[in-house]
Order: structure tokens, then sequence, then C-alpha cells
């Protein structure tokens, strides 16, 4: 089974978000169950240049509006999985991997590039795996070649979705220059008067795939579709949803090197180092009987920073401690900063997207991990913290509601909390609950010891994905 993924961001070279955890870790697992894998993404000027250690790909040919260029892709092995990252300076040498205004000339010229490398190497895929809406552009465009050219005539799409809320909009009159202005692909892309990648990648993809079975199923719904609901149900035949895994070789406090102190389900003392560690990074009291709630994630709406901010006195009077990594609109931001300024012993925060040693960090120090997500595709951290006894506590949509499973004290089940309503109150219902079991060790104990011994490696996800492959090239 030849693969090649596409991806606009991918460990250990570039991240913004959980795709790129998917994205480096999926090649490897594919590979490991006998699978030939290669991954093809962007090299942006934030990708460490020591990471690109196995030489370049040079002149590879690129026919682009009209004319001809010549790139260059370098290789790494860093991944875990044979690796191609197409450099282009003038797409790609900026600040920001996303946020431009030609973003939709970047990955259109990237799903370009990406074809003709696979020309170039001879690696004829019998599936190209796309995600979200920057490879959107790459599955329009190889439905139109397979019309043309015998090298894809036999080559499969599947377009992963890994946030519906993000559709790539364009101006409708960039696709004649684009190279998408004829039938069906100018059709595909118009969404009322814009275009949308991630619309054209949705359509023109043989098959489609989300991040867990719930969230393929929320996004047929006018609530979470986020206007393609209508198509993402015409399609529901096509799609699957396949729960994410986790790259234990990087999340395993047994062998974490970034923690304080390694530990595992039957012997969590390193965890008290861990989180007297942490608290030390933080500037707070080195009270290790104090509970620490944590957040990592973008400040965004979809993240429940809206409940969170309503919340602020009502947490404090619990006695826990507040950690906050991430970054993201400057209204959370100013709340995180203010709250902090309101109680700096007890709300420890880092605005920015810190490098791998503090999220790990976190996960090992903490307790309890919050996710109140308004909607979330799958999810990493929730596993990440079940895997390092930090319990998590989540709002039952999407991939949270398949991976975490609400604690039962009658009879011992269970690996968090879970509430329904996108709702302040709820959130501080499982909050005080989980409190309420942290004060009893033999109860606390026990869900930590659930959670840590559940299996989300990649080994389930990739035998899932390969068996979704194979009824691509059937068809």
């Amino acid at each position: 089974m030849r693969v090649a993924i596409l991806t606009s961001e991918a460990m250990p070279f570039a991240k913004t978000g959980g795709l790129a955890d998917v994205s480096g870790a999926l090649p490897k697992a594919l590979i490991e169950q006998g699978a030939d894998a290669k991954l093809i993404l962007p090299l942006y000027e934030q990708v460490d240049r020591e990471l690109l250690n196995g030489g370049s790909v040079e002149n590879v040919r690129v026919e682009w509006r009209g004319q001809v260029h010549h790139v260059r892709f370098w290789y790494s092995d860093a991944a875990g999985a044979p690796t191609y990252l197409l450099e282009a300076h003038e797409f790609f040498s900026r600040p920001a991997i996303y946020g431009h205004n030609d973003d939709h000339i970047r990955f259109a010229f990237f799903s370009r590039a990406a074809l003709a490398l696979l020309k170039h190497l001879r690696f004829q895929p019998d599936v190209v795996h796309g995600n979200d809406w920057p490879c959107g552009f790459a599955m329009a465009e190889l439905r139109a070649r397979r019309r043309y050219e015998a090298f894809f005539q036999n080559t499969r799409s599947l377009f992963s979705l890994h946030n519906v809320g993000y559709q790539g909009f364009f101006d409708a009159g960039d696709l004649w220059w684009l190279g998408f202005g004829d039938p069906p692909e100018n059709d595909d892309f118009r969404l009322d008067r814009n275009a949308s990648a991630l619309k054209a990648g949705i359509i023109a993809a043989d098959a489609l795939s989300t991040v867990s079975p719930r969230y393929a199923y929320e996004i047929q719904t006018p609530e979470q579709g986020h206007g393609l609901d209508w198509l993402l149900r015409s399609r529901r035949d096509r799609l699957a949803g396949i729960t994410n895994g986790v790259d234990y070789d990087i999340w395993n406090p047994e062998t974490d090197p970034h923690i304080a102190a390694n530990f595992s389900a039957d012997d969590l003392s390193g965890k008290r180092e861990c989180k007297l560690d942490l608290l030390r990074r933080f500037g707070l009291p080195e009270d290790p009987n104090r509970p620490i709630i944590a957040m990592i994630s973008r400040l965004v709406g979809q993240k429940g920073y809206d409940l969170i901010r309503q919340l602020p006195q009502q947490i404090l009077e619990t006695g826990s401690f507040f950690i906050a990594l991430g970054a993201g609109a400057k209204e959370y931001e100013d709340f995180l900063q203010r709250w902090h300024d309101a109680a700096p012993r007890q709300v420890g925060i880092y605005k920015g997207f810190a490098g791998e040693p503090l999220p790990h960090q976190i996960e090992a120090g903490a307790d309890m991990f919050l996710m109140p997500s308004l909607y979330e595709p799958c999810g990493l951290n929730q596993m990440y913290s079940m895997r390092y006894g930090t319990v998590p506590i989540v709002r039952a949509t999407g991939g949270l509601d398949d991976t975490v499973q609400h604690f039962d004290p009658a009879d011992g089940t269970g690996t968090g909390f879970k509430f329904g309503p996108y709702d302040a109150g709820a959130l501080l219902d499982k909050i005080r609950e989980a409190l309420y079991f942290y004060a009893r060790p033999e109860h606390w104990r026990k869900i930590q010891h659930n959670g840590m011994l559940v299996d989300n490696s990649w080994a389930a996800a990739a035998k899932k994905y390969l068996e979704l492959y194979q009824e691509l090239i059937k068809l």
C-alpha cells in the first residue's frame, strides 16, 4: 500500500494545533503496519534546519500559472517516516504559518508541487491522503488529472476533516488563475459569493474521514456543519470517523525526558515531584496538596474560554491553582492576564505557543485538565492527560465524548468527568465534582489508574486507516 500524506503542518517540523500531531504520527504508524508512506509539507521559516538530515530533491518541475518552476524539496526522517518539505521562499518564508491574504495561493501552489514531486520520484500512490482545507486544492487537482494522466489514473483520494470551522475562503475570482476556472472544479469551489477549498475537497475526494466517530455525526448537523452540513450529509456513505491516536514514543510519563521525574500507573510517586516542578516554573506556592487545574489550547471561543471567564472567582474559591498555556484572541489573552494580576499566587499563565518541554511538564504536573470546548473534532490533550494521570474534565462533544468515560464511583469505572450543556454552571458543577473525588485519594487513584491503562496508541488508528485505504482502491 503506497500512501502519500499531504499536510500543512506536522510534528516535529511545524505546529499550530492537533493537525500537526496527527500528521506527524500517522505516517510512522502506517509504516509500522507495513505500508509505504511518505509525508509532504511546506518548509516554513519556523522549521529547525537541523531536522533536514537527508539532503534534497532538486529541480522538481512545477507548472504554475503558465510558467514552469523548478523547486527543491528537503528530505528528513525526523518524523519516523520519509518526509519531503517544499522550499518556496516566496510563499513559506514568513513569521506565521497561516493568516496571510494569499493563503489560498500559497497552499494551491503547495498542492501542485506535492503532486509534481510524486511524479518526479516515480512514487505512484495508491492513495493521496490530504488534510484540511489547505489540501482541498490537491483533492480537486488529483480528480482532474486522473482524467488525462496515466500516472494518477488508479490513485484514490482521502480527505481528512480535522476542523470544519476552517474552510479556506477566498475570492472566487481567483479560481481562473489558480487553474480551477473550468467545470466541475469551478462550481465545486464556489460557496455563496466566495470560494472554499474545504468544500472543493469534500466534493472531489473519493472518501472523507474525520477524527472521531462523534464528530463525523456532528458535522452533518446545522449546529456544527458550519454551512456544509447539507454537503456532508450527501456524502455520509463515504464519511468515516477514526479517532486520533497518541504517539507513546513522545507522550509517555515512564520515559518522557522533559519532566522532572518519570512515573507509571503502578508507581505514581514521581508525579508529586512533577507537580512541585510545575508550581516552581509558574512561580506559585509549592503546596503539593492543593489541586492544579490546567488548560493548554489556542485562545479562541471554540475552546471554551467564554465559559472560563464567567467563573474566575468561583474557581479561585475552590482553593485550586489554575495554569493556562496558549495564545490567540486578544480578549482571552487579556482576560488571563487580568486574572493572573488579580491572583498571582493562584493563577499561572504562559501566553504563546511554548516548545515541547512546557506542555509535557503541565500534563505531568497538573491534577485536572479542562477541555470545555464548544466543539472538539477529536482533541489530543484529554488522551495525553489520561496517560499522565491527569484527570480530564471535558464537555461531551466530538472526540472528547468518544474518548473520556465519566467516572462512576459505584463500580469504579471511568477516566474523567463530562458535562453536556455549553454552560458555565454545568462546567463548574463538574469541576466541583472532580474536586470532591480529589479529596478522596482512593477514588482519585482509581480514576488515574483507569486513564493511564487506556490504549490510545496509533497502532489501532493506523489499522483503521489501512482498512479504509483498502476499500478505496477497490472503487
